[in-house]
């Protein structure tokens, strides 16, 4: 079995369930809101909810350091983002978003087994993660993995229905799929 698909099954198989461990309170109160068809909130406020509660950290200056990171991402800077997230990852093995930002720097730079490795421990810690599930589906994408992407886009679906670029992905590979039986 391939690395894709195990981590596949991984998604599969834990895709929505709660974790074991919530890292911050009221993160369940939030994904059973996103979850509802209409939500009270906006979904982007409820998904902003979530992203906040996942960047969160009792110590300020730690979470000002993952705050670092992820805007040294954003301006393309490596590097440094990866002298951030490495001691942040090794110091704190239990809060899944530092792993996150750090299976999205290794996406970036074309470092597939790290981000897999990476996404996998972010799914032990938070298998909601849905940025992760699509995270792991765009590296599929990139591997012409089309079947992959689509299942773990689905699954990442279930968890946040609101995702509209996911939805759009999701109706593109399925035309696209179904294309290439006939």
């Amino acid at each position: 079995m391939t690395r894709i698909q195990d981590m596949l099954k991984t998604i599969v198989a834990t895709g929505g369930r709660k974790p074991e461990q919530e890292w911050s309170p009221g993160l369940g109160a939030l994904f059973r809101e996103l979850a509802l068809a209409r939500p009270r909130r906006s979904p982007r406020d409820v998904e902003a909810a979530i992203w906040s509660a996942w960047g969160s950290h009792p110590d300020q200056a730690v979470e000002r350091r993952l705050e670092m990171a992820t805007r040294a991402i954003a301006r393309e800077d490596y590097a440094r983002a990866r002298r951030l997230l490495d001691p942040l990852v090794e110091a704190f093995p239990d809060w899944p978003e530092p792993r996150n930002k750090r299976a999205t720097l290794s996406y970036l730079e074309g470092r597939d087994a790290e981000c897999f490795e990476d996404i996998g421990q972010v799914l032990r810690l938070e298998p909601r993660h849905f940025g992760a599930i699509c995270g792991f589906a765009q590296v599929c994408l990139r591997r012409g993995e089309r079947e992959a992407a689509l299942t773990a886009f689905e699954v990442a679906l279930g968890i946040h229905p609101h995702l509209d670029g996911v939805r759009a992905a999701v109706e593109d590979l399925r035309e696209t799929l179904a294309l290439s039986l006939h």
